[in-house]
């Protein structure tokens, strides 16, 4: 222990030992600079210095624009370019995926197939064979209250019979409920009783003629529909409407809007309007007397 201590102390002596540094002219001798040291002092001054360079270095690199030439460091501006040039190529690749799909079930369409986003698993876990469509009973309280409702009654707009009834309307003047094409026709044999119109969607039905709207419900078949009670013994439905904006007992003038196309009820194949035009009880060519 005691050498161990009298070394300790030789060595603290050594480093405080002061040392001076002189320089001076070769030729004269002439001292031009000296420097009082120990080896202490060089050991602090040189770990000093050392930590100076590193917080120097650290500050060239991380506070600089220096860094971009040291290897491992990028541009910041270069990497917020990187990123947006990313997003626009996935955003790029993303719409053409969905074209490309596009094209493809359209040509399966073309082609008679079914796309296959059409195609859905059902959801095993529902009962579609108990779901029934039997009328509901607020249904059938309505469908009683238009029937027995008095100023609804048909039998008090009467105005004479089939024939002359119908000799009246063709002096009067239809206003297409709806501009489209005509998708299918009258057809008795087929008991396909009307007319249907296709067009763009959201467009407006109006009422052919002045009358009062006797029907404006939901049905299983037709979806939304509503009727028009006319002079002359004439009625009109609307059906398979998107949205009804009138109800029952308002009375249109010719060319008000009544509805908005769609594609509502279980008989359809997509938006369109499915005209009906009836006269003393019984349908008849919309076509004869309107022109769409």
């Amino acid at each position: 222990m005691i050498e161990n201590k009298d070394q300790k102390d030789k060595l603290g002596k050594r480093l405080r030992v002061k040392y001076r540094m002189v320089i001076m002219n070769d030729i004269t001798f002439q001292e031009k600079f000296s420097l009082l040291l120990s080896p202490m002092n060089v050991i602090v001054l040189s770990g000093s210095l050392a930590i100076f360079l590193v917080i120097f270095v650290t500050y060239v690199i991380a506070f600089t624009s220096l860094r971009e030439y040291i290897p491992g460091y990028a541009d910041v501006d270069m990497k917020r370019q990187v990123y947006e040039t990313s997003m626009r190529l996935d955003s790029m690749a993303r719409a053409m995926n969905l074209k490309d799909q596009y094209l493809e079930n359209l040509q399966m369409v073309i082609n008679g197939e079914l796309p296959e986003t059409v195609l859905q698993t059902p959801d095993s876990t529902k009962d579609y064979g108990s779901v029934e469509f039997a009328p509901s009973k607020q249904d059938s309280m309505l469908r009683a209250f238009v029937d027995e409702e008095e100023r609804y009654n048909l039998r008090n707009l009467q105005l004479g019979t089939s024939q002359n009834s119908e000799n009246n309307i063709r002096n009067l003047f239809f206003f297409a409920p709806l501009k489209g094409e005509i998708s299918s026709m009258f057809d008795l044999k087929l008991d396909h009783v009307g007319i249907d119109v296709v067009t763009k969607e959201n467009e407006a039905v109006k009422s052919t003629l002045d009358g009062t709207v006797v029907i404006a419900t939901w049905t299983y078949d037709a979806g939304y529909v509503i009727a028009v009670q006319h002079t002359s013994n004439l009625m009109s439905f609307y059906k398979h409407n998107s949205v009804l904006l009138k109800k029952q007992g308002d009375v249109v003038k010719a060319g008000e809007v009544l509805a908005i196309v769609g594609n509502s009820g279980e008989l359809t194949t997509g938006p369109h309007l499915h005209f009906e035009l009836w006269l003393s009880g019984r349908p008849v060519n919309p076509l004869e007397y309107i022109v769409f």
